[in-house]
């Protein structure tokens, strides 16, 4: 098996096999489109004798986490040929993914699953959910004099995009997008128009892309600097109520609308999203913004199966200044007999009792942000020391995760 990235002139081997994996028919007319965006250097396919058998893309991007930029690979478009599916070309194919990601400095991964247990065995967890509130008109939130305005800006990215930046900051996960991005993705999928709320100050402090079809109010993006805004967005949604009959809109999984609600009697659903995986646990930690004014130490016992680079026995220091160094201490490597006294020496300043022990999935939902350390080790995911455990739960800052976009 080949396992190489795709060649410009691969394009109709790519789509092929797209096509019947996502049971999806392509005009001419998107074809030519599809053909137009098609990045070959982003698609890594595995090939036998020469044919496509599987494949993947990695999408370059950077999201936020604990406030800070970190690289990221969005996994998409995993999919292979049903002849040869359960013979072990996807892990392979992952496998390879994953030292590619690593080698392009890109710390962490995240994918839309078609099935959770299927990309858990990979080493991603779930790390997103979001409510999905469904509200009748005669339920949304009282309107207000805020002494600001709405105004519907629909070409006006740049201006968008700052308030987009400024609020996706305050979550773990979410993308900061490049203007390429908003074009070839926002927008695309986000069909409507933009509202921007100015405030009496004159300052854009939040704004909706949104679309209104058969009565029914369809919310794509609801961002938000302050409360102001977000009073003054829900004022304006209320203002089409001979227009709608009911209004559609995704939140942060903490978001307290409801509570704000004079009747607070909506629909409401908590849906699983996506799934994140640390793909380089050395670098990504050296890099974290953990709590400042906390120290201390403890022996990690991390389990990786797919990024080898990740497994072994590492020793965590935190310094109190907000940073953390991971350092290896023994690989996931068989000790051999002959190497056995040299390791047992090694290891002797070992603290065991001070050890946590954890699949990568586990400690990937935890340094997202969308698990507490002591959350887990109820639920029998992180086991060890349980002042260790204590240790790493005042490290992580509390941040929720939120993704507002889809690849």
């Amino acid at each position: 098996m080949e396992i190489r990235v795709l060649r410009a002139d691969e394009f109709d081997l790519y789509l092929e096999l797209a096509q019947y994996a996502f049971q999806i028919e392509m005009t001419e007319e998107q074809t030519n489109d599809a053909r137009g965006r098609f990045k070959p250097e982003h698609v890594t396919g595995a090939f036998e004798d020469g044919n496509l058998a599987a494949m993947l893309t990695i999408i370059p991007l950077d999201i936020y986490l604990q406030g800070a930029k970190v690289q990221m690979g969005g996994v998409a478009g995993v999919s292979s040929w049903p002849e040869k599916r359960r013979q072990g070309c996807v892990g392979k194919l992952i496998a390879h993914a994953l030292e590619q990601m690593r080698s392009s400095g890109q710390t962490v991964s995240m994918l839309a699953p078609f099935s959770f247990s299927f990309y858990r065995k990979y080493g991603w967890e779930m790390a997103f959910e979001h409510k999905k509130y469904t509200i009748a008109t005669s339920f949304l939130p009282p309107r207000i004099d805020t002494g600001g305005r709405v105004e519907r800006r629909d070409n006006d990215r740049e201006l968008v995009a700052e308030i987009y930046e400024a609020y996706a900051s305050r979550y773990n996960g979410t993308l900061s997008r490049s203007a390429e991005w908003w074009t070839t993705s926002v927008y695309r999928r986000k069909k409507g128009s933009t509202a921007v709320y100015f405030g009496a100050d004159n300052r854009p402090s939040g704004y909706a892309i949104y679309k209104v079809q058969d009565r029914k109010l369809t919310i794509h993006e609801l961002v938000y600097l302050d409360e102001e805004a977000r009073r003054a967005l829900w004022t304006f949604f209320a203002n089409h109520d001979s227009m709608i009959d009911e209004t559609v809109v995704t939140a942060p999984a903490d978001d307290d609308l409801p509570f704000l609600l004079p009747n607070p009697r909506i629909g409401q659903e908590m849906v699983p999203y996506f799934m994140a995986r640390i793909v380089d646990v050395e670098q990504l930690v050296n890099m974290y913004r953990f709590a400042e004014g906390v120290r201390g130490h403890f022996t990690l016992r991390l389990t990786d199966s797919y990024a080898p680079w990740n497994e072994g026995v590492w020793r965590f220091t935190a310094d109190g200044s907000g940073g953390a160094a991971l350092e290896l201490e023994r690989g996931a490597d068989p000790v051999s007999p002959e190497t056995e006294s040299e390791t047992a020496a090694t290891l002797e300043h070992y603290d065991h009792d001070n050890e946590l022990t954890c699949g990568i999935e586990t400690l990937s939902a935890i340094l997202f942000g969308f698990k507490r350390p002591l959350e887990l080790v109820r639920a029998g995911r992180l086991n060890g020391s349980l002042d260790s455990a204590e240790l790493l739960e005042k490290l992580i800052p509390r941040r929720s995760t939120y993704l507002l976009d889809f690849f």
